[in-house]
């Protein structure tokens, strides 16, 4: 579960707006991909450009979908995207877009994720779709960019879910700029 959050939890202010949580993405002199689109700290660089390559799938809600416009059909990372919703695949949005997938509910689409990574990791977008998934006992890392933003209300990281889960010390902690990378991974009874 990943996602870039404000100091106080906040993934996106009440309108989802991210504001100055994306602001690290410019901040530096490190291309983050072959586009030189974003560009960052070394450190960033180093600890981010590992983990997009690592991904095979990405779990996401239909909120971010729509909001995105599922990024004009081409992933963020990984090859394919599995999307939460009870919404079906807007008819008229890419029908060539094949690495595009539907699921009804959160067990669904991880399960459809794993299959399509082929061993490869699982990103799964924070917010309620993470947080249900994360109530469920689907994931094992929780990964968070913080930036040094205080929203103050907003969409939260964890979603709704309000159930205590106790999490390893971080495993990974990189100061970036304007940007702190750290990765939990999730206590087992």
């Amino acid at each position: 579960m990943h996602a870039v959050v404000s100091v106080d939890g906040f993934i996106a202010d009440p309108e989802d707006q991210v504001g100055p949580l994306f602001d690290w993405y410019g901040n530096g002199e490190s291309p983050l991909g072959d586009d030189g689109g974003f560009r960052v700290s070394k450190a960033s660089a180093d600890y981010t450009r590992p983990l997009w390559d690592s991904l095979g799938v990405t779990v996401m809600g239909r909120n971010l979908f729509d909001y995105t416009n599922g990024w004009d059909a081409k992933p963020p990372a990984g090859e394919h995207v599995v999307v939460v919703s009870h919404r079906p695949r807007p008819a008229d949005w890419h029908p060539e877009a094949s690495h595009y997938h539907f699921a009804t509910d959160v067990p669904e689409a991880i399960a459809k994720a794993k299959e399509l990574a082929a061993g490869r990791t699982v990103a799964l977008t924070a917010g309620d779709i993470g947080g249900q998934a994360f109530a469920l006992g689907l994931v094992d890392v929780v990964a968070m960019d913080v930036a040094p933003v205080f929203f103050g209300k907003g969409k939260r990281y964890f979603g709704s879910a309000d159930a205590q889960q106790l999490l390893e010390d971080p495993h990974v902690v990189i100061q970036g700029n304007r940007v702190l990378h750290l990765q939990y991974r999730v206590r087992t009874a």
